[in-house]
Parts: structure tokens; C-alpha cells; sequence
């Protein structure tokens, strides 16, 4: 797992998925959000818009990421 450090906080989920490369478009990771395929602190998560903070673990197709400050 590696660490993604944040600007700011809170960021929506679907920018961290595009930002760290992990989809190739805005709109592939809001579907791949909305299927079930992401993980917020290990749990499943369908909100597009989710805030995320620093200390949240991201999972997605078996890449991780915990978001600091």
C-alpha cells in the first residue's frame, strides 16, 4: 500500500481513482464506483461523490492507497 498524499481535504473518490492512474477517465471511475468495485476503509462503496479524508484506505482491483496530509 502506498501512501497518496493530499492537498487539500476532503476529495471525492472518483478524482483519487483518475488522479493515481487507476482508471483512464473521470466517468470510468464513477462506473467502476457505482458496480461495487471500489473499497473505502475496506468497505464497499457506491457514492461517486464520497468525501475522502486523510487516513482512508482506498481499494480498487487490488491496488491500495491510504491518503495523508
Amino acid at each position: 500500500m502506498n501512501d497518496v498524499v493530499m492537498r487539500q481535504e476532503p476529495v471525492e473518490l472518483y478524482r483519487i481513482l483518475k488522479f493515481e492512474g487507476w482508471v483512464n477517465s473521470g466517468g470510468e471511475a464513477k462506473q467502476a464506483i457505482a458496480a461495487g468495485f471500489v473499497h473505502v476503509n475496506g468497505e464497499i462503496e457506491t457514492r461517486k461523490r464520497r468525501k475522502i479524508l486523510a487516513g482512508d484506505v482506498i481499494s480498487y482491483r487490488g491496488k491500495r492507497c491510504r491518503m495523508v496530509l
